[in-house]
């Protein structure tokens, strides 16, 4: 297993990754909220790059895992400007970016700013624009006027924070009321029983796309996480399918 690196960033952050070279098109996998690269599905997509000698690279958002930093100063374009700065450290050449959940929205955030390097997009749940439809209005009023609010983690004993800071940062983009202008290849897998990101998501993603290639894969009995054996199966059979 390569070691964990650091990548610091100009204001003292240091951005945990890991990265195993090789050839083009290189992988860059990035987490959901509040995860890290130390996930299945991650590990799994790193580990069969690595024994191809295909490029990728995994990372912790300032905050997550490994990485320096306070979670309640993260943001989408704090996260954005981090996985842009380790792309362009490290790789040299095309990506294809794979999202899981909030790394779904954040993947066409990058996407966008990588413009002719992005070589293709993978979506797992993808939950972009999440921070509108994902809460109720008054937990908006709530963090619109600054406050934090927290809800029930299915994952773990201690509640699920959303600050005010990542909630307003969000708003500014929001991506599904209009056309993305992405034209790369993109593959979507959703969970049907997926009880944190309705799986309608990855249609009206697929609806604002601009690329006329396109696949939505629905798992009727996946949940969420999308961690079973079959499901990371699926998930790399997608993923690799993007280098024929």
């Amino acid at each position: 297993m390569e070691y964990v690196q650091f990548h610091e960033i100009d204001d003292g952050r240091r951005i945990a990754f890991r990265y195993t070279p090789g050839t083009a098109p290189a992988l860059v996998f990035l987490p959901g909220y509040m995860s890290d690269m130390a996930g299945g599905k991650a590990t799994a997509g790193f580990e069969k790059a690595r024994n191809e000698g295909r490029a990728c690279l995994l990372l912790d958002y300032s905050g997550c895992g490994q990485s320096s930093g306070d979670f309640a100063e993260g943001s989408l374009s704090r996260w954005r400007d981090e996985v842009l700065a380790l792309i362009e450290a490290q790789i040299e050449g095309p990506v294809i970016l794979i999202g899981s959940s909030m790394g779904g929205w954040l993947m066409l955030l990058v996407g966008l700013a990588l413009k002719e390097r992005l070589a293709g997009l993978v979506g797992i749940a993808a939950a972009p624009d999440f921070a509108d439809w994902g809460y109720a209005d008054e937990q908006k009023a709530q963090l619109a006027a600054g406050a934090t609010i927290y809800e029930d983690n299915p994952c773990g004993p201690e509640p699920t924070p959303t600050h005010a800071h990542f909630w307003q940062d969000a708003q500014q983009h929001l991506l599904l009321g209009a056309g993305i202008a992405l034209t790369c290849p993109v593959r979507l897998i959703h969970g049907q029983r997926d009880e944190d990101v309705p799986w309608e998501i990855s249609l009206r993603l697929c609806k604002a796309l601009r690329s006329d290639d396109i696949q939505v894969a629905l798992v009727k009995d996946g949940d969420h996480r999308l961690s079973r054996e079959q499901d990371i199966a699926l998930l790399l059979r997608q993923a690799w399918s993007l280098f024929d």
